[in-house]
């Protein structure tokens, strides 16, 4: 059989001010601020050399820096399979763009395809898919301008978040509103810090999930769920999974135990989230692996929040990414999961 090469693909801003060595400083750690969110979705160094040492142990690897670049590096490398972990720089449809790439090239790539990223980035877009596919998922609307809000009929409570952000960005503990003037404080922050539209979504009262799923069709397995511990956060703040939840009041030096995983339901919840999530992975036509947010509603059906086709894989237990902790609990090591993810993926790509 062929030697593999797995690049790693990450992206790190060239030339930002606020990197150092083409790595952010202020990416996917435990960050020590609260003004900016802006490097939240992408991977810090640690985590690059860390994918790069768990593809080494069976693979030929080479680093490429998704950038203006690529294109020129993947001809000249030629790779069998890109690893591809890159969540873009700019734009809806960032993390389209090295897998579109790489289509154009005809190189193959894991995970998910351009039009599943682009539309699963795009929260009401994927949403709808779920709801043609009559998959639950809260009620929500988009304003594109705050004057869609005159007149507007609003559920409270509601969340109101960025249309198309990962990694908790732009939701924040006061993200859940309950009157009119907070709602509208926090469309404008919204409309105003991230210049894209905005998502009202009904809030949901009950437990919350989130499901790692590995694999494709009949291999296509959901692994230990994880319930997210609300009551564990800081007195007073919102049962919601917040930018200051995830990233700022969980910090690796002072850990929150606030994830259970396996989660403590019993079977006939289990399975109700695990056949919900299966059927959303396949209504966005999901591949290889994928990460999904479930809510339950005040009747305990699940809802899908939404779908990460690129989940975070920080590889330091302590920082309680949700797919590895998963995948420990499923008994992968963080590289037999890597390795494991580009498996699925070359099987796919009939690279046995």
């Amino acid at each position: 059989m062929k030697k593999e090469s797995a690049d790693e693909v990450s992206n790190r801003e060239r030339g930002d001010q606020e990197a150092t060595s083409g790595v952010a400083t202020a990416t996917r750690t435990k960050l020590q601020q609260t003004r900016t969110d802006t490097y939240a979705e992408w991977d810090t160094e640690e985590t690059i050399l860390a994918v790069k040492a768990a593809l080494e142990e069976r693979h030929t690897v080479t680093m490429i820096e998704a950038d203006e670049d690529a294109p020129q590096r993947f001809l000249q490398v030629q790779p069998d399979i890109v690893f591809n972990i890159a969540e873009g720089l700019r734009g809806p449809s960032r993390e389209s763009q090295i897998p579109a790439v790489l289509e154009l090239l005809g190189i193959p790539y894991t995970g998910s395809d351009p039009i599943t990223l682009g539309i699963c980035l795009d929260k009401a877009r994927a949403k709808e898919v779920l709801s043609y596919y009559k998959i639950p998922t809260p009620a929500f609307r988009v304003l594109n301008t705050f004057a869609e809000l005159d007149g507007a009929p609003v559920e409270f409570p509601c969340v109101v978040k960025p249309l198309h952000e990962g990694s908790s960005r732009g939701i924040l503990d006061s993200s859940l509103v309950r009157t009119r003037d907070e709602l509208e404080r926090q469309i404008k922050r919204v409309l105003t810090d991230y210049d894209e539209p905005t998502l009202v979504e009904k809030f949901l009262p009950g437990r919350e999930f989130t499901a790692a799923l590995l694999g494709n069709g009949s291999s296509l397995r959901v692994l230990p769920i994880i319930e997210i511990r609300f009551d564990q956060l800081p007195a007073g703040v919102n049962p919601l999974y917040s930018y200051e939840a995830k990233w700022i009041w969980d910090q690796s030096d002072h850990p929150i135990e606030m994830y259970d995983c396996p989660a403590y339901i019993d079977a006939e919840l289990e399975g109700h989230i695990k056949e919900t999530c299966v059927r959303a992975f396949h209504a966005l036509r999901c591949r290889d692996w994928c990460r999904i947010d479930v809510r339950l509603d005040e009747h305990d059906t699940p809802h899908i929040l939404e779908l990460n086709p690129l989940p975070g894989i920080l590889p330091n237990p302590d920082d309680h990414s949700a797919f590895p902790m998963a995948a420990r609990a499923a008994g992968f090591s963080y590289s037999s999961m890597l390795n494991a993810v580009l498996d699925a993926g070359s099987l796919r790509n009939g690279l046995a």
